[in-house]
Order: C-alpha cells, then sequence, then structure tokens
C-alpha cells in the first residue's frame, strides 16, 4: 500500500498537476496540506473520477488539509483535540480496513511559528505540538497501523538543510522546535524517510525565490512518522522529487512509503 504526503500550496491552482500526479504515482492513500480552499468548493469530482475517496478539512484563502483514499473510509475526525478555541484547519484522520486490521492515517498541518520573535506565533506553534504530542500518546495505545503524515515545519536536523545556518533564527529550526519534534518521535515512532537512508542531500521543499530549486538549495520539512504496528511493515520510503520541476509546482513535493498492508 502506498502511502504519500504532499503539501499542495493550493489545490484549485495546482489541479491539473495533482490529477496528473495521482495518474502518474497512483498511491492508495494521500495526505495534502495547505488546500487553502474551503470544503464545498474542493475539487473532488476531478480527484474522484480517478477512483479516490475525498474527505477534507477546509478553511478559506489559507491551512486546510485533506485525505484522498482508494480505501473507503471507516471514520473521519476532523481538527487536533485540546484546544477549542483553536479554529485553524490543519489536521484530519482517517480510519481504514485492512488485511492486518485497522489502518489510521492523519494529514496534519503544523504551524510555522515565524517570526519567532512574535510570541503568539511561535508559542501557538510548540502548544500545537504538544497537543499532536498528547493525541499521538493515546493513539498509540490502541496498537495499530498509524501514520502520521504532513508538513510539520520541522528541520530535524542540520543534515535536514543544505545550508543549515541560514536558518538558524527560523522557527523551523529552533531548538525548541526540534526537542518537540523529538519529542515526539520518542514515543515510539519510526520516521520513514530516516529509516531508509541517512544521505544529507533529501529534502522535500525548495522555495520560490532565489533560484532555490535551481542550486537545490532545499530543506527537509515533510514527514512520517510511523507507529510500531506501521514501521515493522514498511518496505521502501522516497521523496517524488521531479514534481518541483513540473509547470506552476508546488513549493513542496511528495514524500510516499509503500507498507505490507492490502486492503480488507
Amino acid at each position: 500500500m502506498k502511502i504519500v504526503t504532499w503539501n499542495i500550496n493550493g489545490v484549485r491552482a495546482r489541479i491539473g498537476n495533482l490529477t496528473h500526479w495521482l495518474t502518474e504515482s497512483a498511491p492508495d492513500i494521500v495526505c495534502l496540506q495547505e488546500i487553502k480552499t474551503v470544503d464545498d468548493q474542493f475539487p473532488r469530482a476531478e480527484i474522484e473520477a480517478l477512483g479516490y475517496n475525498v474527505e477534507t478539512n477546509g478553511q478559506k484563502s489559507f491551512n486546510g488539509v485533506a485525505i484522498l483514499s482508494k480505501l473507503p473510509f471507516d471514520e473521519v475526525n476532523r481538527g487536533l483535540p485540546g484546544d477549542d478555541v483553536d479554529d485553524h484547519a490543519r489536521f484530519i484522520e482517517g480510519v481504514f480496513s485492512t488485511d492486518k486490521g485497522a489502518l489510521r492515517v492523519a494529514s496534519l498541518y503544523l504551524p510555522n511559528g515565524n517570526p519567532i520573535d512574535d510570541e503568539r506565533k511561535f508559542s501557538y506553534k510548540l502548544s500545537w505540538m504538544a497537543r499532536l504530542e498528547r493525541w499521538a500518546e493515546e493513539r498509540l495505545r490502541l496498537e495499530e497501523a498509524l501514520v502520521l503524515a504532513g508538513d510539520y515545519n520541522v528541520i530535524p536536523e542540520p543534515a535536514d538543510a543544505r545550508f543549515p545556518e541560514n536558518w538558524l533564527g527560523d522557527a523551523l529550526f529552533q531548538p525548541q522546535t526540534r526537542q518537540a519534534f523529538r519529542r515526539l518521535k520518542n514515543l515510539g515512532f519510526t520516521e520513514a524517510v530516516r529509516a531508509v537512508t541517512d544521505s544529507p542531500d533529501v529534502y522535500t521543499f525548495w522555495d520560490y525565490q532565489a533560484g532555490a530549486w535551481q542550486k537545490n538549495n532545499g530543506i527537509r520539512i515533510d514527514h512520517l512518522l510511523l507507529s510500531p504496528e506501521a514501521a515493522n511493515r514498511i518496505s521502501s520510503a522516497s521523496v517524488e522529487k521531479h514534481v518541483r520541476a513540473w509547470e506552476k509546482p508546488s513549493d513542496h513535493v511528495p514524500v510516499a512509503i509503500e507498507l505490507a498492508l492490502q486492503p480488507a
């Protein structure tokens, strides 16, 4: 089973790229971030025509997440628990039936947190990560195959940036941010890409500015974290880098894993 995360950076603006990629890559489950549209304006007809079920948690003009799946949804939950006044559409969870039991997949879009001297933005990022940690700890008790897929807005290690010194003042690379990511992983998750490669030149995001793509000035901020039950079934993890060279691209690219699971 192929599961992919992709920050699409505006699904309506890139629906052509998305449908082309879905046909080319043939994923079973796709976690999208930054769909930047309300639910009833999501271009579901074009995606459903390719055989996908669609569930969204949208928001006008910014944020927004979705899950596309060839498998039927058994359950859908929207919004990360823990803050009743948080109205950002950054989280959606789907549950599916497989030959090995339940598969739980979350599409998440962590806050950027910049600028770090804006206490509201950076503290919101850290508090959101703390809420995610609490939620994940509860979900792990279910002992299911669990995949936390998304744009984490976290550069975990210096090797995950072409020029780490350029990110020292950025919320994505702050010690508190990286520590929060490590705490989440240390609950028992396996970070899929680093489970298969320790190469220092694996990136998932290239800015639109200053020729970052052409110079390979990238960072790795899109991650898939796997529970032990999912990690035991991983057969591959890859970054579909070529998509960044397409016309009118997102500044992120798809990150894919293959798990030894089949629909029930």
